[in-house]
């Protein structure tokens, strides 16, 4: 018994440390982390409730038991409300396709291959019998572009940065672009891609942006400043511009996350996800520890055809799969689900850009320093 009470003592104590630490809005990377597994706290909680009240905490004379079995319903109610929206059970933010003209549809894959992952056969028929006139794969090496060049085949509309440091991106469109891009916002070896495709009606061209910015992680970035600033200087952009967009990628950042919210506000673009489901694309090995890092945010312009995530290719993620329909009619209608920015809102993004161009020219300051005091030792 006392093992158990310790157990399910510790566990509830865990939760709720995990559910508090995001309201702080640091960006250490030991914080952010807790944005992600919502669904996996909400389950913990409640597995300490019923612990809890087959265990007496309830009965004790003492107040701690129903003090903290309270907390956790509070706890469950806070995490249940920021997941609410990636459900069925809610309108959904982006409407359904009413367009049978299949020349105004474009559809999408996005996929993080693993650059150690050897399965290119697989990854690669999953592209194919997915047939997207768009196809994003990140992570991806020149091992890799010789695995999926097979694609330029049928997508002779190329765009490709292979690089060996697990942020490279390969893009393929069977439409036409222009003025393809790599760019790199923040960190000099992390691209992104920038580009207009033009729809299969031979004349109105969507502003893509492909990103895969940096998580916040111990081996990869320490805070998540400057995968938020990415993401914001994006959103920046595309507020400043009227025309059909879209952006979509690896965010490395759960959809309900405070930095993907102020992103939706800033930029004005919506998330497919609300009111269809969560669709999580990562991790593809665990079942039970998986979130949605892969994202499509449209502008108003479109409504969704179809919306799934792509058979598993031996990467820790999932692909994901769009068709969406421009359909401009109904743009009045859908900003009407749009989430809007406040003068708050734009000073933090403001601020967060800033902070993320500061934290880089640091670290290229440290580099640099390292760089000249192992040279010195070596001469």
């Amino acid at each position: 018994m006392l093992i158990a009470h310790s157990l399910a003592f510790l566990l509830a104590i865990v939760s709720l440390i995990a559910t508090l630490l995001p309201l702080l809005r640091q960006t250490a990377w030991w914080i952010r982390v807790f944005d992600f597994p919502r669904l996996q706290i909400v389950a913990v909680a409640l597995l300490c409730i019923v612990a809890g009240l087959l265990l007496g905490w309830h009965q004790f004379e003492e107040n701690w038991g129903l003090i903290l079995l309270a907390a956790l319903g509070i706890a469950v109610i806070y995490q249940g409300i920021r997941i609410l929206p990636y459900t069925p059970l809610v309108r959904k933010q982006v409407g359904d396709s009413t367009l049978k003209d299949g020349k105004r549809h474009l559809s999408l894959a996005v996929m993080n291959v693993l650059q150690f992952n050897k399965q290119g056969a697989k990854a690669l028929a999953a592209l194919q019998e997915s047939d997207p006139d768009v196809i994003m794969a990140v992570e991806t090496d020149e091992w890799w572009y010789g695995q999926l060049k097979a694609l330029e085949k049928t997508h002779p509309y190329t765009c490709h940065e292979p690089l060996d440091n697990t942020y490279g991106l390969l893009f393929f469109s069977r439409l036409p672009l222009r003025n393809c891009q790599i760019k790199y916002l923040l960190d000099d070896d992390v691209p992104s891609l920038h580009t207009h495709v033009q729809l299969p009606d031979g004349k109105t061209w969507v502003r893509l942006f492909g990103l895969h910015p940096k998580p916040p992680a111990p081996a990869e970035s320490k805070t998540s400043t400057k995968r938020d600033a990415e993401l914001l200087l994006v959103g920046k952009e595309i507020e400043q511009r009227e025309e059909p967009t879209i952006v979509f990628g690896d965010m490395n950042d759960v959809a309900w996350s405070h930095t993907s919210e102020l992103f939706r506000r800033i930029s004005g673009l919506m998330d497919p996800r609300v009111g269809r489901g969560l669709l999580p694309t990562f991790h593809a090995d665990y079942s039970l520890l998986r979130w949605p890092l892969d994202h499509v945010f449209v502008s108003a312009d479109f409504k969704v055809d179809d919306m799934e995530r792509l058979p598993y290719v031996g990467s820790d993620h999932f692909p994901i799969y769009i068709k969406l329909s421009y359909e401009p009619h109904d743009k009045q209608e859908q900003e009407e689900n749009q989430e809007q920015a406040d003068a708050e809102d734009h000073q933090e993004a403001n601020e967060k850009i800033r902070e993320g161009f500061e934290e880089e020219t640091e670290e290229e300051l440290e580099e640099a320093s390292s760089e000249k005091t192992e040279k010195e030792l070596t001469t």
